[in-house]
């Protein structure tokens, strides 16, 4: 099984691009989804968390409120440093044992989506890492029409996270995504005959 680390920053069109390579058949593992699942009320990362930043992220039916969270954790640096420690970790094992259960039932390639994959330290989970890029202006764009984000807070998550020059630092391929929708289908094209192309060689 070969694994495609896919990261890029808010806005930079990595949900689109894992979106192409899944209806070329890949399998999908979503770091967010992940997520999702260790917030999950009564689990030991809810608790902590909520031990951690107090009820005011609780949701009336019990969930953490992942937007009133992330108000928090991304206007001070000491607060989401607190939660990372207490997130990731949990989060890693959890993606390390679906990529072992996808494994086991023979999947070729998985794409491991995860925004903080360089950051988190997830990127030895994966046998190669793939960055999508755009310019910080198109990101904060994208993210106000696609999450409801005030431009305050698109640009104060743009500015918590890797600059597109460190994450170039630890990617195999990059894909900018400063162009058309087609162009960018054109590229995951190119990517994807290279990747299969080479998988193929090595098993002939």
């Amino acid at each position: 099984m070969y694994v495609i680390g896919l990261s890029g920053g808010i806005g930079s069109g990595k949900s689109t691009v894992s979106d192409m390579l899944r209806a070329k058949g890949a399998a999908i593992v979503y770091a967010d989804q992940i997520g999702h699942e260790v917030y999950r009320p009564g689990a030991p990362v809810w608790e902590q968390v909520v031990a951690a930043f107090g009820r005011q992220v609780v949701s009336d039916d019990g969930q953490i409120d992942r937007r009133k969270l992330g108000q928090v954790v991304f206007s001070d640096p000491e607060a989401r440093r607190r939660l990372d420690a207490l997130t990731h970790p949990a989060m890693e094992q959890m993606m390390a044992e679906k990529l072992e259960e996808l494994r086991r039932q023979g999947t070729k390639v998985v794409v491991l989506e995860a925004a903080i994959l360089i950051e988190a330290g997830w990127a030895h989970l994966a046998d190669e890492v793939w960055v999508t890029v755009v310019s910080p202006d198109i990101a904060a764009q994208r993210s106000m029409e696609r999450s409801g984000l005030s431009r305050e807070e698109a640009e104060a998550r743009i500015a918590a996270q890797l600059s597109n020059e460190e994450r170039l630092k630890h990617a195999q391929v990059v894909i900018d995504t400063n162009c058309s929708l087609a162009e960018v289908a054109q590229r995951v094209d190119e990517l994807w005959g290279d990747l299969i192309g080479r998988l193929t060689a090595k098993t002939t």
